[in-house]
């Protein structure tokens, strides 16, 4: 697990144990791959900030609800309240990461000082010229990614390590290419060799949501035999593997990771491409901060040479005292929602009448009057909720909270609208203000027009319920807005328990290949082919 519990912060990075989390109260993270997701998953009731894609990727594939879910726009300010009252505030700054689709760095500005959460990152000059880091902030600590900090290992840039790659498929032109990748990351270097070769790139359909998401050229498919290169599990890159490939059809393996990984077949290649920065690079990322001091985030790695490049250290401030209430206040105490939805899913003791039904009836039914008379004077909920315990949890807080729910119980939970350099007041229950509408989802207008996406895909049915949530219809469309939903003939909790595996059995092969194939594969080669 990699993740860090910001000390005297309520700061918490790519760390999901409330048990040892303490008194985090913050919570961010920084890249869906699964290192830095450990014990986050759909049980999760906590605010929680992350790139707007990422939190796509966090509801899709974890199933944490959208109502925890805090997407902040890269490269904007952002201001959250560090207490319960608003008085003290920090500013947090999203910084893209370089490393996969969605991972950031997150910049936090407040009475701590100045922090820098590299996360996983691959360092680009370019990152130096981000206007939050160009203003002469100093930077306090740098938790640094140190996942390659080893003298030793000697790392290409990614581009010498693509024509690496490049240069071995051409050595092999009659065969079939596999690429062993991990779920998320590498997207753009399967772009690349696909417009090199001229050929299709088969994906997985989970992949495939993916790249239509990133807006990447339309040179992938699910179809097997479509094309010669594929992208699989890097965990089916074994040596079984590659003579039953072999059977079929002359193959290569290409593995694209800067491990040290030995190789059980003459045909599997390994080529260190990283999405993790080299040494040399995190030398120069140091020396260009000048930081007070590197704290690394892959704690069994070594992290060292840096010193030379450090500022002189400064004391740490006192915590607000508002802050330390906060702190101290127990992260475990529940909300009205939470507690309403226990009360109403608690099943009720039925007790044991040992007296004789025929001696004591007329009293048996005079004290249910009277128990029920007393209850319903103690009772801290409406009359009519005690009434009706069979209710989902989300059908009562629409009667409670009219305004909120006023469309079908089963949209989207709203999300707040964060604003640059606005504060943003989200309270320590998740609610926030101003609120956002439940048709608008994760990805914002701005993001989509920097990725290419254009309006947003959406289903024609119930909102998805996960990673793999099957659909009614066998066909997606965009709009700008889900069409309206009726309840009628619809099972209560359809769109919450529907068969996680369905989504892709249902839906056509032809689907995933629709928007890609009928668009023109050979103008897209002819323009990367083309000579500058």
């Amino acid at each position: 697990m990699n993740g860090v519990l910001i000390p005297h912060t309520p700061i918490a990075v790519d760390f999901w144990s409330l048990r040892r989390a303490g008194t985090a109260r913050l919570f961010f993270l920084s890249h869906m791959h699964s290192d830095h997701t450990v014990g986050l998953s759909s049980t999760w009731a906590r605010p929680l900030y992350c790139s707007p894609i990422t939190a796509h990727l966090l509801h899709r594939h974890l199933q944490v609800s959208k109502q925890w879910i805090q997407p902040l726009e890269i490269g904007e300010s952002h201001v959250l309240p560090l207490d319960e009252i608003g008085r003290e505030t920090m500013t947090v700054t999203l910084l893209d990461a370089n490393h996969c689709p969605g991972s950031v760095m997150f910049l936090f500005e407040g009475y701590f000082g100045t922090i820098l959460y590299t996360g996983d990152f691959r360092y680009t000059p370019s990152m130096l010229k981000e206007p939050a880091l160009t203003l002469g902030k100093q930077i306090h600590t740098l938790y640094l990614d140190n996942t390659n900090c080893n003298p030793a290992l000697v790392l290409p840039s990614r581009q010498e390590a693509a024509h690496q790659i490049v240069q071995l498929i051409r050595k092999h032109p009659q065969h079939n290419i596999k690429i062993g990748l991990y779920s998320l990351g590498k997207e753009s270097l399967l772009e690349q060799l696909a417009l090199e070769f001229q050929t299709w790139v088969v994906l997985s359909p989970r992949r495939l949501e993916l790249v239509q998401l990133l807006g990447l050229a339309d040179v992938f498919t699910v179809e097997e035999k479509a094309g010669r290169i594929h992208a699989v599990d890097h965990m089916e890159i074994c040596h079984s593997n590659m003579l039953r490939w072999n059977q079929t059809h002359p193959t290569i393996a290409i593995l694209p990771t800067s491990r040290k990984i030995h190789s059980s077949h003459p045909d599997i290649h390994v080529i260190p491409y990283s999405d993790h920065s080299s040494y040399s690079e995190l030398c120069a990322f140091v020396a260009a901060l000048k930081p007070c001091q590197v704290v690394p985030i892959v704690s069994r790695q070594p992290c060292g040479g840096f010193q030379d490049s450090l500022s002189p250290r400064i004391s740490m401030p006192l915590i607000p005292d508002s802050v330390q209430q906060y702190m101290s206040s127990s992260s475990r105490k529940p909300s009205f929602l939470w507690l309403l939805e226990r009360r109403l899913k608690r099943p009720r003791t039925q007790g044991v009448v040992f007296e004789s039904p025929e001696e004591s009836a007329d009293q048996s039914q005079a004290d249910r009057d009277s128990k029920k008379t007393q209850k319903e004077k103690l009772s801290p909920w409406p009359a009519y909720l005690e009434k009706q315990p069979s209710h989902h949890p989300l059908q009562t807080k629409k009667q409670l909270f009219p305004d909120l729910y006023s469309k079908e119980w089963n949209e989207a939970v709203p999300f707040c609208e964060t604003q640059k350099r606005v504060p943003m007041l989200t309270a320590p229950l998740g609610f926030s203000v101003p609120l956002r509408s439940t048709d608008e989802e994760f990805i914002s207008l701005k993001t989509r027009e920097e990725i290419g996406l254009g309006s947003p895909l959406v289903p024609l049915g119930d909102d998805d319920g996960g990673p793999e949530a099957t659909e009614n219809e066998s066909a997606w469309m965009g709009h700008s807005s889900p069409p309206s939903h009726s309840s009628k003939g619809t099972p209560l909790l359809a769109s919450e328990f529907r068969g996680l595996a369905l989504k892709y059995l249902l839906t056509p092969v032809n689907f995933f290949q629709a928007g890609y194939s009928s668009r023109s594969f050979d103008q897209q080669v002819e323009k990367y082919h083309k000579p500058c």
